[in-house]
């Protein structure tokens, strides 16, 4: 299931570009009552009303009919070096990726129940190089003080526009630097991408083929607007900037939601 569904990436859109329901019904002639109840989930409009829809919300229409008809979605599996467990009581992904050792790891997303994060650690048994925060909301990252109590020799890694996040533990946080790489192995780096917009540290991690996008890119949509100084046109501008600039085969490991590609999202999604 998609982390977004067409209601969803209506009220984002709407809320980015501050056009309101009146609006787009002047503008389109539909009704105000039917585009509440498109936003609500409450009903679907037909491929030429999304399309229409679309074009006052700077959206694809192409791709914003597909989401309404749910016509789309990714179906990309895990990557061999990563692992997927839930951030319980959150709906939120976490990740352990790991070198060829097979111990060697680093965690995405320090947060929900302490428990969760130290069995999915102890399964490999990993050894956490490092505790890689994408950005500051609690349903990813407050669970830090426990994974980094529990493993004090692992580095935390997060922006300093939102490391205040994680309290006493920011000062031992080292700052994202964007376009710079972490040692991680002889053979491998971990890329620090710098994607304002959702929050204004808000960061991506690239490693090897695959990116984790935290917040700021999902599968078919994107992370709402909650920056202090970045915007809705700061998020866009971060995935089409960075995350479009890598290569289409390059797997979406999201914050939210399902797997997918660059070469996906460009092609089916609609805020691109």
């Amino acid at each position: 299931m998609l982390e977004d569904e067409f209601g969803d990436i209506l009220r984002k859109a709407k809320r980015g570009t501050g056009i309101s329901d009146a609006q787009i019904a002047k503008a389109t002639g539909l009704a105000v009552a039917d585009l509440t109840a498109w936003t609500g989930g409450k009903a679907t409009p037909t491929d030429d009303q999304a399309r229409a829809i679309a074009t006052v919300l700077r959206l694809d229409p192409a791709k914003l009919a597909d989401s309404a008809a749910v016509r789309w979605h990714p179906n990309v599996p895990l990557p061999h070096d990563v692992r997927h467990h839930p951030h319980d009581p959150h709906p939120s992904n976490g990740y352990i990726f790991f070198l060829e050792d097979g111990r060697t790891a680093a965690l995405i997303d320090p947060a929900g129940l302490p428990a969760t994060l130290m069995k999915a650690i102890d399964e490999g048994p990993y050894r956490l190089r490092y505790i890689l925060i994408t950005h500051k909301h609690a349903d990813h990252c407050d669970a830090t003080a426990d994974v980094a109590k529990a493993f004090p020799e692992a580095q935390i890694v997060m922006h300093k526009a939102d490391v205040n996040a994680i309290g006493s533990f920011a000062s031992k946080a080292l700052p994202i630097v964007d376009g710079d790489e972490l040692p991680f192995g002889p053979n491998a780096g971990i890329r620090m991408l710098h994607t304002p917009g959702h929050t204004d540290g808000s960061s991506c991690f690239l490693f090897r083929s695959t990116v984790f996008t935290g917040d700021t890119l999902f599968a078919g949509s994107v992370g709402g607007a909650f920056g202090d100084r970045s915007t809705y046109g700061d998020i866009l501008n971060s995935v089409r900037t960075k995350l479009f600039a890598l290569d289409d085969a390059a797997v979406v490991m999201p914050g939210h939601g399902p797997p997918s590609t660059i070469g996906e999202e460009k092609a089916h999604n609609p805020f691109f």
